[in-house]
């Protein structure tokens, strides 16, 4: 991410956050934008472009959106497009990113990351639905459907929102690299830190508490618990958050020392 881009992800954070009225509704409207932008090689050339001066720009978004979207919605479009990117990629990400913020905000009550995180790991654990929802031949629609029906009454109408909208405009990205980065979008709109516990056996509800204090103190911040069953580790757990790993994982030490036997 360019020092450009960064800035201007900042302010068009910060525009989102001052609306007073985002909803569900905002959030489909801001997805809606990033497809519409990102389909559009042109217009995403002109919304980015930092020699055209941000009147014109802003204007290009009442043209194009003003008359279907709603005015907080048209806001945070025009707050975007005033700013300057490092490239027309980085803008398209910017919507997609604050629609998945409106989402979040929608309803604080949902544990929209806990739910992203369990979409992740049925993607994972199934390849033919990754494939499906991944493949850059399949019908953007019917990707979205597709969500829709498997998530239907099982998860939040924010995170299928979220969902459903990504599948339908996954570029070179895979799936799983989307929900992950939703994931880090929600927590960060919380406050919080996502950190991913792989363990050999599900973590008592005093073992998640200890973990959750312990890493908030670490890293100064809240931390929402991702965890993966996962055997082969043995006993012990290891922890990531972000490009951080913590491994006290029996495995591990078992695997250390099978080497400084080797040497």
């Amino acid at each position: 991410m360019g020092s450009a881009t960064t800035q201007a992800l900042g302010s068009t954070v910060a525009a989102l956050d001052a609306q007073t009225t985002i909803d569900l509704d905002t959030a489909r409207e801001l997805f809606a934008a990033a497809r519409v932008v990102g389909e559009s090689s042109q217009l995403s050339g002109a919304l980015a472009d930092p020699t055209a001066p941000a009147g014109t720009r802003a204007r290009l978004v009442a043209d194009i959106f003003g008359k279907s979207f709603r005015p907080a919605t048209v806001a945070v479009l025009t707050a975007t497009a005033q700013q300057r990117w490092s490239g027309a990629a980085d803008l398209v990400d910017a919507i997609e990113e604050l629609a998945v913020r409106a989402a979040t905000r929608a309803d604080k009550n949902v544990d929209v990351e806990g739910e992203l995180f369990r979409v992740s790991r049925l993607v994972a654990e199934n390849p033919q639905l990754e494939l499906a929802l991944g493949s850059r031949l399949g019908d953007s629609a019917a990707k979205g459907a597709l969500v829709q029906t498997l998530l239907g009454g099982r998860a939040s109408e924010a995170t299928t929102l979220i969902v459903s909208s990504l599948v339908q405009q996954t570029g070179d990205r895979r799936v799983r690299q989307l929900l992950i980065r939703a994931m880090q979008i929600v927590a960060d709109q919380r406050g919080r830190t996502v950190a991913s516990v792989v363990t050999a056996a599900p973590l008592t509800a005093a073992q998640r508490t200890r973990l959750v204090e312990t890493l908030s103190r670490r890293y100064g911040s809240g931390v929402s618990l991702n965890e993966i069953i996962d055997p082969a580790v043995v006993g012990g757990l290891r922890v990531q958050i972000a490009d951080d790993v913590i491994d006290g994982s029996i495995s591990s030490r078992l695997a250390d020392l099978r080497q400084k036997l080797a040497v």
